[in-house]
């Protein structure tokens, strides 16, 4: 979920006179071979896509020619498959507004997706090759976890339309919601439990989550009583209407062969542009997956940079000039820095079951969700 963009020098410029990394591609039937292009986006995926679509669909890019580039084979969704992908992506209101800017959310709605009310608790890749082929520094470094991702099949049908997530000593585990009856799974835990995960069988796996929502093996009664009084506390100076506590659903089976892991880490680029080349989406940072915010940092990027693009394309300015590229650079990092620091640092708190920690992040979580205003602007925050 990362693209590059490299733009041409002073109006179009042939595919062929690009110095950068070599990209294997398709070339589309009628495609001539000596197709000229203003910009190129390398990486089809999720935000490589959405950005040739943003820049396609803008005013300021009426005649200007944009080509996708993507190694995979090309797909052709004529109808939807039976089982759900084990790879679910959150899109935050602000990602939706995007995807809604250029038509793609209509067609979401009306494919596979469900909305959750709230939360309970370059598209090549953060192994980048166009980002080592530019000589780009990356900042990064190894989680002690792995990720388990796996497709859940409820005990029964609900309205099943909260994204449940649970902090516990070897890591996160999340559900996010696909269906009245169906649920996907992210749970980050040491890569030796991730690795006994993967290898239980079905039904050992099913009470191994089942397990980790609903037991109380972790808590203390300390902890537990300390909660309570500051619950009570905040509901005595600021009366509201309080709903009934809900309780995750239980699941009864996982989907065959969707069941994976793969290893976690953070990244950061230490630049997003060079002359006449961007990064953006994995390409330019990599994020734990508690926060739910990898792919809508990407749209967040294309946002920017459309922008950027599109008012250096209504002034006539080359669209490579480092002039604006630059505005994109140091709007996108100092938003990503400040969300990549604060999941790090909510990945480390978690992390740990000092007493004094777990009362923190706790009392931390609970005078948040009290404080409207203030969870108003962190929830504004990570969707930009």
């Amino acid at each position: 979920m990362a693209a590059l963009l490299a733009v041409s020098r002073c109006g179009p410029a042939p595919v062929a006179a690009w110095k950068g990394p070599l990209v294997p591609c398709r070339r589309w039937a009628g495609a001539p071979a000596d197709t000229v292009y203003d910009v190129v986006v390398s990486g089809g995926g999720l935000v490589g896509a959405a950005m040739a679509c943003a820049l396609g669909h803008d005013i300021h890019f009426h005649d200007k020619k944009i080509l996708l580039l993507e190694t995979g084979p090309k797909k052709v969704l004529e109808k939807l498959p039976e089982t759900y992908s084990n790879r679910v992506s959150s899109i935050s209101p602000g990602s939706a507004t995007l995807l809604s800017s250029f038509g793609a959310w209509d067609h979401i709605c009306n494919m596979r997706y469900r909305a959750f009310r709230r939360m309970q608790i370059g598209a090549d890749g953060h192994n980048s090759g166009v980002r080592q082929a530019a000589g780009i520094q990356n900042v990064s470094w190894n989680y002690d976890q792995s990720a388990v991702v796996a497709t859940l099949h409820l005990s029964e049908a609900t309205e099943n339309n909260v994204a449940w997530q649970r902090f516990l000593p070897s890591g996160p585990i999340a559900m996010l919601p696909l269906s009245d009856t169906m649920s996907s799974l992210v749970w980050s835990t040491s890569h030796e439990h991730a690795a006994e995960l993967v290898s239980m069988n079905e039904e050992e796996f099913v009470d191994a989550i089942n397990s980790a929502f609903w037991s109380d093996t972790n808590h203390t009664d300390f902890v537990d009583w300390a909660s309570s009084m500051l619950h009570y506390a905040v509901t005595f100076l600021k009366p509201t209407k309080v709903s009934a506590r809900q309780l995750p659903p239980s699941v009864a089976r996982v989907d065959a062969k969707s069941r994976v892991l793969f290893p976690l880490g953070l990244g950061h680029a230490a630049e997003y542009v060079r002359p006449r080349l961007a990064l953006i989406g994995d390409a330019a940072h990599r994020v734990h997956p508690l926060a739910g915010q990898g792919v809508n940092m990407g749209f967040g990027d294309i946002s920017s940079l459309v922008c950027h693009l599109s008012t250096a394309a209504f002034n006539g300015k080359d669209l490579g000039s480092m002039s604006h590229l630059t505005g994109y650079e140091t709007d996108r990092q100092r938003h990503n820095t400040a969300l990549l620091a604060a999941t790090d640092l909510l990945k480390r708190l978690y992390s740990t079951s000092a007493t004094p920690l777990v009362l923190l992040r706790m009392w931390g979580l609970q005078a948040t969700n009290a404080v409207s205003p203030l969870k108003e602007q962190i929830m504004a925050f990570a969707s930009r």
